[in-house]
């Protein structure tokens, strides 16, 4: 395909109010250079000329391109302020002279074997782009134990609160579950579990069940570690996954936590190959 028949990719930044503040657009790639300093209720779009496109995705410079789906014909991204930067490097979304890019996923990309839960654009409420991380219990709903941070890439689990140290909390709660949906339909083979190990504050996990949309589950017997457990499975096809079914160790601290879950496996090149139900969330599960 030529670049002048690729489908137009278009970048914005909007304020509080919704009004347009900056924009650029381009056949299938697009810039966008924002001078201004953000400013509270700041929201950056991404549009997409058709519904359903693979992504790769850099909204600033402090963090990394990701592979994203727009199951629609728009994101949105809200900048962070307040508590929801605690979240984020405390030199992103910060100054002037902020650097967005987008453009389309090539095939290659698609097709290839990656991590499908990776998303650092991911956001605490629905309408950024898929992945999408959710949960039925949040650490006193404070940001940096909010579900999205298990999808962010960041690892770093010997501490916790504020960037670097995120994590999905639970706030104590057994009958916690974390649930990732991909937002169409993707094949899974192997999960990798990165528990926070922030001891002897922390506790862990010995056991955590991880629940399919085709109604299979897997059964992860964990250890005592921060490193990546890895739980290789026959592919799955499947566009949502819950972990849940978590039973802590005997350990004297109540602080057990998730700080990264990885889903390896493949995108379908078609994603209309998605199914159509809509899916129980942890709470409906509960």
């Amino acid at each position: 395909m030529n670049q002048q028949d690729m489908p137009v990719i278009g970048l914005s930044v909007k304020d509080a109010a919704g009004t347009l503040q900056a924009s650029a657009s381009g056949a299938g790639e697009v810039c966008l250079v924002y001078e201004p300093e953000y400013r509270p209720g700041d929201q950056l779009c991404v549009t997409v000329e058709r519904p359903g496109s693979f992504l790769i995705l850099r909204l600033d410079d402090t963090m990394p391109p990701a592979f994203v789906y727009c199951k629609g014909t728009a994101c949105t991204f809200p900048v962070p302020f307040g508590e929801a930067r605690t979240v984020y490097s405390q030199r992103a979304f910060t100054g002037t002279r902020h650097y967005l890019h987008a453009r389309l996923a090539r095939e290659e990309e698609t097709a290839a074997r990656k991590n499908l839960a990776f998303n650092p654009w991911a956001t605490h409420e629905p309408g950024g782009p898929f992945p999408y991380a959710s949960a039925n219990v949040e650490t006193r709903g404070e940001m940096v134990f909010a579900a999205k941070n298990a999808i962010d890439g960041w690892k770093a689990g010997d501490s916790h609160g504020e960037w670097p140290y995120t994590s999905w909390g639970i706030n104590r709660d057994p009958r916690a579950a974390w649930r990732l949906d991909f937002g169409r339909m993707v094949e899974l083979d192997e999960a990798v579990v990165y528990l926070r190990a922030d001891f002897p504050h922390d506790a862990w996990w010995k056991e955590a069940v991880l629940h399919f949309s085709d109604g299979s589950g897997l059964v992860l017997a964990l250890e005592k570690t921060g490193a990546g457990q890895h739980f290789s499975f026959p592919p799955r096809r499947v566009e949502w996954v819950v972990l849940d079914s978590l039973i802590k160790a005997d350990d004297p601290s109540p602080f057990p936590a998730l700080t990264q879950l990885e889903l390896w496996g493949k995108d379908l090149m078609d994603p209309s190959a998605a199914g159509t139900d809509s899916p129980e969330t942890p709470a409906e599960r509960q």
